[in-house]
């Protein structure tokens, strides 16, 4: 699954960062969403928590606190910002989950509420931040 996966590259970097810092634990691990990439936060704090058992330095149980960035959309030809949250109301089920695998496919599933240009850019709430490690030395 694509939590999966994604679980798997925010772990190893946490013990790859919490290794160059010379950290025996990690206590926390803070992890920024962005809305765009749809994650099943459950799926993924799972995935999280069973990825990080066997680690050396070792991750605290619970240690993962996700936090999600509301993704916003800015259209280059008219100035018009809107949330993706408003769009995704009027995708289909196979459009939403083509944009939750890939998320630049939304630029072929939305047009800009206001004058229906095609041209935007995605300004926030895009990918997965590690955004903080916490740890004892």
């Amino acid at each position: 699954m694509h939590e999966w996966a994604l679980a798997e590259s925010i772990v190893m970097a946490a013990v790859d960062e919490a290794r160059k810092e010379k950290l025996k634990s990690i206590t926390q691990v803070t992890i920024f969403i962005g809305e765009l990439q749809q994650i099943e936060k459950e799926i993924f704090l799972f995935a999280l928590n069973e990825l990080s058992k066997s680690q050396k330095p070792s991750i605290k149980k619970d240690a993962f606190i996700l936090k999600t960035e509301k993704s916003m959309l800015l259209c280059k030809n008219c100035g018009n910002t809107w949330k993706f949250s408003d769009m995704k109301k009027k995708l289909n089920e196979a459009e939403s989950e083509s944009i939750h695998f890939i998320p630049e496919v939304v630029f072929v599933h939305t047009r800009c509420p206001r004058c229906g240009s095609p041209d935007f850019e995605i300004t926030k709430g895009r990918g997965v931040v590690l955004s903080s490690i916490t740890g004892v030395r």
